[in-house]
């Protein structure tokens, strides 16, 4: 999910970023999808569905103080592999082998 603002002007970005050659490394998935070269953090749906988690309990009257801090612990890792060969990048074979997707 790409953040709206973001969003607004992710085509244009990839656009400029395909003219000068140059790869995109995003947070977003949907950044790598629509021609950014690798996208790597949390997840995002897991993230959100945490957050919910969180607002049902202080809503069920929890003090948000009492409750824990938490990291992420589940990460999505993005090749796409177009771009790659666009910009003349050889990938190893074991990053794309730890890849959670690999865009041809």
């Amino acid at each position: 999910m790409i953040q709206p603002l973001f969003a607004s002007f992710t085509s244009l970005i990839v656009q400029l970023a395909a003219k000068h050659r140059l790869p995109i490394i995003s947070s977003y998935r949907d950044t790598t999808r629509a021609g950014g070269f690798i996208s790597y953090s949390a997840d995002h749906a897991a993230y959100f569905q945490r957050a919910a988690t969180f607002v049902d309990k202080i809503l069920k009257g929890a003090k948000p103080a009492d409750l824990p801090v938490e990291q992420p612990t589940k990460f999505e890792f993005v090749v796409n592999l177009k771009v790659a060969k666009a910009l003349g990048l050889v990938i190893p074979e074991g990053i794309l082998l730890n890849a959670d997707e690999v865009i041809e």
